[in-house]
């Protein structure tokens, strides 16, 4: 069972939500919050897989939870709930370990996946959502870009390419048909880039990507011949 912490100071929307994910077999509604603070607390006490986290709440926002939460337990992979217009919550919250974001008009069933993405390793990195989100709020000018490439280098070819999909939101699965490569393949090399790189996760990894200048705004990387 994937064990999740509700974090929304809206009592409805922690209704809905919790209903949603009480129906799926897999999926337990182990603790909600309706404060930042609220939230760390569950963690502490509770063993939890997956935390969706609000970022604009009282008392302790979302952006400080993240930060705690990831810090107490790094175990624990925390998916906010944001709207596009929050893009310097959403940098700050991408540097503090978050896995991933979630819209909150977000379809029941895209919520469902990225629950369970997310308690596999994954990043919800959707190309509608993520991959708009880090466009969005991160720029690669000046030193971030020379300090993103040169991590870079430690990287083989086979590794970069893998970067550059995993920056375009693809799950492991999806990397694996563009490149000819298993999932299990690319797993290894997602874990490889992830230790070389040191990233927590990988939408760490795809913000290098994008500060490198590995993906071109608007394209996908061609296909592997």
């Amino acid at each position: 069972m994937i064990r999740v912490l509700l974090a929304d100071d809206e009592p409805m929307l922690r209704a809905a939500t919790g209903l949603l994910l009480s129906q799926a077999p897999d999926i337990e509604v182990a603790a909600e919050a309706a404060d930042g603070a609220e939230a760390i607390d569950a963690v502490r006490r509770l063993h939890i897989d997956v935390a969706l986290v609000d970022i604009r709440m009282p008392k302790v926002d979302g952006l400080a939870a993240v930060e705690e939460i990831t810090r107490i337990a790094p175990a624990v992979r925390v998916i906010m709930l944001t709207t596009f217009d929050e893009e310097d919550y959403v940098t700050r919250a991408l540097r503090a370990g978050a896995a991933g974001f979630l819209l909150k008009d977000t379809e029941p069933a895209q919520i469902l996946h990225a629950v369970r993405a997310a308690a596999a390793g994954d990043a919800v990195l959707s190309p509608g959502v993520a991959r708009q989100v880090i466009d969005r709020s991160l720029a690669a000018p000046g030193v971030r870009a020379t300090q993103a490439t040169e991590r870079l280098v430690a990287l083989s070819p086979r590794e970069r390419e893998v970067l550059v999909w995993i920056g375009h939101g693809l799950a492991n699965a999806d990397i694996g048909t563009r490149l000819g490569l298993s999932a299990g393949t690319v797993k290894v090399h997602v874990s490889r880039i992830l230790t070389k790189l040191a990233c927590a996760n990988r939408v760490q990894a795809a913000i290098l990507a994008h500060e490198a200048g590995l993906l071109e705004d608007g394209d996908e990387p061609p296909q592997p011949q």
